[in-house]
This record gives structure tokens, sequence and C-alpha cells, in this order.
């Protein structure tokens, strides 16, 4: 099985989302909440995960958002627009 087919197993598609809610994750660039992004994945999973299998999802892109370090100082996260994409 190829990494991408790994990736899009539902059940890994449903820890990565519990994960996000467990970690108290920000909304990306796409302002959608993190209480909205299980019912999404549960209406368009099936959608999103053939449009990455056919090559015909193209990211957007990435919200900045600095956070702190244990240090004292501070490093940019990368926040994807993960669920917008185009046909």
């Amino acid at each position: 099985m190829q990494t991408i087919e790994k990736v899009l197993l539902a059940r890994n598609l449903t820890e990565a989302c519990t994960e996000v809610v467990k970690n108290k994750g920000a909304g990306g660039i796409d302002r959608m909440s993190v209480g909205q992004l299980k019912p999404y994945l549960d209406l368009n999973r099936e959608e999103l995960c053939e449009t990455i299998r056919e090559g015909k999802y193209i990211p957007q892109p990435i919200r900045g958002k600095e956070i702190s370090k244990r240090n004292g100082k501070t490093r940019l996260l990368g926040i994807p627009k993960l669920l917008s994409y185009y046909w």
C-alpha cells in the first residue's frame, strides 16, 4: 500500500481529526473551526480522498501562526488550508 493510501484510510483521518481537537488546534486560513472539522470530514471524506487520489487536489496557502517554545522563543507553525480544493 502506498503512503498516500495509508494517510487516506478512514481510521487515520479520524485519528488525525481527534488529535487536532484534543490538542485544541487552531483553524486554518479558511477559518473553519476545529469543531466544524469532523462534521465536514464525515460529509466530504470520500470526495476529498478521491480528489487527492486523482491528483486534482490543489493545496492552498498556509496560515502562519507563531507559537511559544519552552525557552521563551517562538517558532512559526504552518497551518494548511486542508479542506478547500478545486476541480
